[in-house]
């Protein structure tokens, strides 16, 4: 009995935090819907992680030596040592993706890129607000809405804050359909959500879909070398699904590797929650900062698409620039939905889907690019 209480006169302050967090992530993944197959794991695990002497993590016994935690093993084989399980995700994540929309209109391709524009805004705004350079990277990424590549970048950057971070990337991605269609009207007029966008897509042949993955790659390759982990496996889990030899393989990335790996990760990425590091004032900052570069990456798509409308005689409707983020197809979706309220007649998502299958694109690219940069200037 004075074992049990010893535990329970133990538990700190911070910890009682860190318990009312994991509820409430629990809370939104059952009763919001809100990315339940990563919030309630992360949720479950935020809980387990700050159990006093909790054996989920390494502890050293009198009489026993130091046993070994689960969750602390998996999260030092495979993040800390590797970076294996949001990188092994990506193939999963691309054997989802059709690029048929697309490589059907290029163009869209041009609204990925800008809408990372909130990702380099927000690691400036951070840098100046007293993080280092590695910090600030690690919070800017998370803009893109991609909670794989936010933890992958904040992993390598070697980030204090990196369970702060995917707490942010994968609320966010969660937040969508609340904080996408506020930023999106914030810079738009109603007759821009009025334009319509006929859709005549390009026939795109088998081929050209094989060859797309292999020429990313590679280009990103020379481009962007720190990003090949992220676009190399992206594409392969593409090629997977492209190439018609496969089928298996594709149907199992796309089905149990994805569902396994994001049930791994979710769990592993609660080691990064511990009271200790968590229950911080910066915790409250970073989220913050997510959410100035979430917005501000909307924004970015928004304005290129207005300025590009400069220049054009075919108007392109600038709420698809929103969807350039890398969160699909839920971004997608909410572009449409917000054309159709506007229009019932509007449809436009494929046009956005072409935008947001982009923005998945030029995230992990981002994502290497800035490793780069950042690791070139420390």
């Amino acid at each position: 009995m004075d074992f049990l209480l010893s535990g329970i006169s133990s538990v700190t302050i911070p910890q009682l935090i860190m318990y009312a967090v994991g509820i409430i992530l629990i809370y939104l993944a059952i009763e919001k819907g809100y990315e339940p197959s990563l919030l309630l794991p992360m949720g479950f695990g935020a809980i387990l992680v700050n159990l006093p002497l909790s054996g989920v993590l390494n502890q050293t016994l009198s009489g026993i030596g130091e046993t070994q935690g689960i969750i602390q093993w998996l999260f030092n084989v495979g993040i800390e040592a590797s970076e294996a399980l949001p990188i092994l995700l990506f193939i999963g994540i691309g054997a989802m993706i059709d690029f048929g929309p697309l490589l059907s209109n290029p163009i869209m391709l041009l609204f990925g890129a800008a809408a990372q524009f909130g990702i380099f805004f927000t690691l400036s705004v951070a840098t100046l607000l007293g993080f280092d350079l590695a910090d600030a990277a690690s919070i800017g990424i998370i803009g893109a809405a991609d909670g794989p590549t936010s933890i992958l970048v904040s992993q390598i950057m070697n980030s204090k804050y990196i369970g702060a971070i995917a707490v942010a990337a994968y609320s966010y991605m969660a937040l969508v359909p609340l904080v996408q269609p506020v930023a999106i009207k914030l810079v738009t007029t109603r007759k821009e959500r009025l334009i319509r966008m006929p859709y005549n897509p390009v026939s795109v042949s088998k081929r050209i879909k094989i060859i797309f993955p292999i020429m990313v790659t590679v280009i990103a390759g020379f481009v962007a070398p720190m990003s090949v982990a992220l676009v190399g496996f992206l594409m392969f889990g593409n090629l997977l699904r492209e190439c018609g030899v496969l089928n298996s393989l594709s149907e199992t990335a796309q089905d149990s590797l994805a569902n396994l790996i994001t049930l791994l990760l979710g769990i592993t990425i609660s080691f990064s929650m511990k009271a200790d590091a968590f229950v911080t004032w910066q915790t409250l900052l970073i989220m913050g900062l997510g959410l100035v570069a979430f917005i501000f990456d909307t924004i970015g798509g928004v304005v290129f698409a207005k300025i590009i409308n400069l220049f054009r005689k075919n108007k392109i409707n600038p709420m698809i620039g929103a969807a350039g983020i890398s969160a699909f197809p839920m971004s997608a979706r909410v572009v449409q939905k917000l054309a159709i309220k506007e229009d019932p007649t509007n449809h436009i998502l494929m046009h956005a889907i072409g935008a947001n299958v982009s923005g998945q694109i030029a995230s992990v690219v981002a994502g290497g690019i800035i490793i780069s940069l950042v690791s070139r200037l420390l």
